[in-house]
């Protein structure tokens, strides 16, 4: 029990502080309190004298000595007041403060007495009530707290109300307020609670007023309520509209006017207009009263002029020049031709990651030490002066390269792996791809946390980097089970077996990568994404596969014009994962001033569940050719097989009859000797490689192929062709991609067979030869009739070279600059490399919802009589 109370009297004394404000100084001398009852609680009497003591203090109060007056103590006596008060003057007391603790059937009151030493005044006599001791800690404070009230003559507040509010409410205001009735008027937290109130933006005015009432001081809050905002209007803004300021700020009509709010504001809009490169616009506000209680708000501007880049600076490069640096960077001074490049704009973002290119830059070329400071930024009138400071330090040249720790391959493999010791001076980019590498190769061979930590021996005195490949391959992983989500079309096996890695089988990172790209190309998902989580053990790995399928049904109708067909209209129905299966079936009609066809295919990828993929097609197709028409229908049948990484081989055969019938003129003979039906049975075979990452819009990869197809399997056709074609895409700047295609083929006629003109070669055209006509190059003979005609040629060579950069990315919308070249020669002629064809031009292409959507102009280079210098073609829904 006694150790209970000396805790309860130390929470007294930690956990009712009170804050010590500025009184007058005042000495108080606490006497021992008696204690009446129960023997067992005569302790408390130092316990209760000491808390009294401790509170004073708090409130300011200098506690007396007692033992300068020990002979007086000796004799004290609680009723004896002249001998208190004589205690009291002689320890230089003020006040003399004294009393008693009566216990009774578990309850105490506590009695005090106040005296002052040196003047003739009454006892302030004081008490309190409790019903347990628990409660002691909580009432020696109240009789503290009224011993504090009396002797500093301080006084309470007794009433709190708020006047002069309208809209908002008294509760709200009040929430606010920090003193509470009952607690001691002091004006320094009224200060305070008025600054609280005024914070909250609703009033214009406040005001405190207090009223002496019988219980204390009565305290009064008098507002001015803010006006509402009406309407809310700009001026002096030509840059933004009214509507998109609007946008941009958080001030809405009705609102009260907060002056802290229309600042915050202004920066809102400062900050849009510094997005415009306006980095002088000045914005202030103008309140317009309207009465009632209302105004209006008018954003003031002055936008000034558009601020630009004048003069980019370096400082401290040696070795370097402006120039070369200058290229590095992404921030451009202002140039003739800003409006189109946005050259001359601050983007901060950019010049912070210009600081860290210009470092990189140096790391990957020896300055290991390189430091660049962060971008200065000056500006004086309508310009931006940029400098920045270089320090770049010493060049270090490749020292001695090595690896160490755990080997997958013996040590004089992995070493011919490290580019970093083809490099002459250090180079932190080729260290990284060092390690990208081989983390690679081990993530091959199963180890998903191998460790590869260069370590880097710098020597100064010798101006070299020692690299050490550290390598700790750690536990070899398998994936114990592969995780699909998010199909709720596409079935699981769909999608399984695009993925090179299985369960149970060895984690590869290169792997996962291919099988992400495997699905990416299948166009069936919006969004696909692959994470790896630890399995039941730490040598596995489960993978999670989170597809968000996309519609790949299309229904679709179009029209249009071309340099080919003039005017065609087109329609289309496609599944390309026809019952989640992953089967391709589609019926496709075109008609158009020459042509008039009916497609209808299906394909399945994964015939018995192997790579082997087959498909069917029939057909319908009528063609007016410039001098015949054809009216072919057949059909036939298409296998492939997959036999290296990327590539196909394949297989088809088609059976079909062509009806040539409607003869010009100027017709070659071959093809007047083809007058009425004509049969064609063919097998094609051939292989084909595409590494592109992207059906259309590729940016890299590959896509060639060499096919051979023989005609004379029955019917009255027959002919041998061969044809090779190549096409590379190469990413070269910024967005910008290279396109390389060439092509080559040639043809002759079988023994007792036919060779049908429309399977010789020309050129000419968007797809071959832009700027010459529609299949314009071609050998030519004068025919039966006298006329010259064009009979096609045996053999053709033909290269495009094509650089790509997007015009409105999000949209798909490409440019394009070209150079083409080729010919096609005849029978007997050879193919002669120093004398072809050739055009330039440039074009857009949109891949738009109908397909592909091309329009470009060639231009002949050294044209022949006959032919103009170029022309514009257009067409859409078929890629080149």
């Amino acid at each position: 029990m006694i150790k209970r109370l000396n805790l309860l009297i130390i929470a007294l004394i930690c956990f009712f502080p009170k804050f010590v404000y500025p009184v007058e100084s005042l000495k108080v001398a606490v006497l021992p309190f008696g204690v009446d009852g129960s023997q067992e609680f005569s302790y408390l009497s130092d316990n209760v004298s000491s808390a009294i003591k401790t509170h004073l203090q708090k409130d300011g109060a200098v506690i007396a000595d007692l033992s300068v007056v020990s002979d007086l103590m000796e004799g004290y006596n609680s009723e004896d007041i002249d001998l208190i008060k004589d205690i009291g003057i002689k320890s230089g007391a003020d006040y003399v403060i004294w009393g008693k603790l009566k216990w009774s059937d578990e309850q105490f009151v506590i009695y005090a007495n106040a005296v002052e030493s040196f003047k003739d005044k009454p006892l302030h006599p004081f008490f309190v009530k409790g019903d347990s001791i628990e409660n002691l800690p909580i009432k020696v404070k109240e009789l503290s707290d009224k011993i504090s009230m009396k002797i500093f003559k301080k006084e309470k507040v007794a009433k709190i109300s708020i006047a002069g509010n309208k809209r908002i409410e008294t509760d709200a205001i009040k929430r606010i307020i920090s003193i509470k009735p009952g607690e001691v008027y002091l004006t320094k937290a009224l200060t305070q609670d008025l600054k609280n109130v005024y914070a909250m933006g609703y009033f214009e005015d406040i005001r405190i007023e207090t009223e002496d009432g019988p219980e204390g001081k009565n305290v009064i809050f008098r507002v001015t309520e803010k006006p509402t905002i009406k309407k809310i209007d700009f001026s002096g803004n030509l840059v933004y509209d009214d509507e998109e300021l609007l946008k941009n700020i958080n001030i809405t009509t009705g609102a009260i006017l907060n002056v802290f709010k229309i600042r915050s504001n202004i920066t809102r809009l400062e900050v849009l207009y510094k997005e415009k490169h306006y980095h002088n616009a000045e914005i202030t506000y103008k309140v317009n009263s309207i009465g009632n209680n209302q105004a209006d708000l008018e954003f003031v501007i002055k936008e000034g002029k558009k601020v630009s880049i004048k003069a980019i600076t370096f400082q401290g490069n040696r070795t370097y020049s402006v120039k070369q640096l200058k290229k590095i960077i992404k921030t451009k001074k202002k140039g003739f031709f800003s409006f189109l490049t946005s050259s001359g704009n601050l983007n901060r973002d950019d010049l912070s990651q210009d600081a860290a290119r210009i470092t990189a830059f140096y790391h990957n070329n020896g300055f290991i030490m390189a430091r660049v400071s962060e971008p200065q930024i000056e500006y004086k009138g309508n310009w931006i002066y940029i400098t920045i400071k270089i320090d770049e330090g010493s060049q270090y040249k490749v020292g001695k390269v090595d690896i160490e720790g755990d080997f997958v391959l013996p040590k004089e493999s992995l070493m011919k792996m490290l580019k970093i010791s083809n490099e002459t001076f250090f180079n932190r980019g080729v260290l990284r791809e060092d390690v990208l590498g081989l983390t690679d190769l081990y993530s091959n061979y199963g180890y998903a946390f191998a460790d590869i930590s260069p370590s880097i021996n710098h020597k100064p005195d010798k101006l070299i980097v020692d690299v050490t490949y550290v390598i700790s391959k750690r536990e070899i992983v398998y994936f114990e089970k592969i995780i699909i989500r998010g199909n709720l079309k596409t079935r699981d096996k769909v999608i399984r077996r695009e993925l090179p890695v299985y369960e149970q089988g060895l984690y590869s990172g290169t792997k996962l990568k291919r099988g992400e790209r495997n699905l990416n190309r299948l166009d069936y998902f919006e969004d696909i994404k692959f994470s790896t989580s630890k399995g039941s053990a730490n040598d596995k790995m489960l993978l999670k596969v989170d597809v968000t399928e996309k519609q790949t049904g299309e229904l679709s109708f179009g029209g249009g014009y071309s340099s080919q067909e003039s005017v065609f209209a087109i329609a289309s129905i496609v599944q390309r994962n026809l019952f989640g299966q992953g089967r391709f079936l589609s019926f496709k009609t075109e008609m158009g001033s020459q042509t008039t066809s009916f497609i209808l295919s299906l394909t399945e990828p994964w015939m018995f569940d192997i790579p082997l993929s087959a498909g069917i097609n029939l057909y319908n197709w009528d063609r007016s050719y410039d001098t015949y028409d054809s009216d072919t229908k057949g059909g036939g049948f298409t296998l492939s097989y997959p036999v290296f990484d990327y590539t196909r081989a394949f297989f088809s055969y088609a059976l079909d009859e062509s009806d040539i019938s409607n003869f010009d003129f100027d017709v070659s003979d071959s093809m007047y000797d083809l007058k009425g039906k004509n049969v064609t049975s063919s097998a094609t075979t051939g292989i084909r490689y595409d590494s592109r990452d992207k059906a259309f819009n590729a940016t890299q990869g590959g896509n060639h192929s060499i096919t051979f197809q023989y005609a004379g399997l029955g019917g009255s056709v027959g002919f041998g062709k061969v044809e090779l074609e190549s096409g590379l895409y190469y990413p070269l700047f910024w967005k910008f991609v290279g396109f390389f295609h060439a092509k080559t083929g040639f043809v002759w006629r079988n023994s007792g067979g036919d060779l049908p003109d429309y399977e010789r070669f020309y050129l000419g055209g968007i797809n071959s030869l832009r700027g010459f006509e529609w299949d314009d190059l071609s050998p030519k003979e004068i025919n039966r009739f006298g006329y010259e005609s064009e009979i096609g040629g045996n053999k053709f060579v033909q290269f495009n070279i094509e650089c790509l950069f997007p015009l409105i990315k999000d949209s798909g919308f490409m440019g394009l600059i070209f150079y083409d070249t080729g010919d096609v020669y005849k029978e007997g002629e050879n193919i002669q490399m120093d004398n072809l064809r050739e055009s330039v031009g440039f074009g857009f292409r949109w891949y738009s919802p109908m397909g592909p959507l091309r329009l470009e102009y060639g231009k002949i280079l050294n044209p022949e009589e006959d032919e103009s210098n170029g022309r514009w073609e257009f067409t859409m829904g078929s890629a080149f």
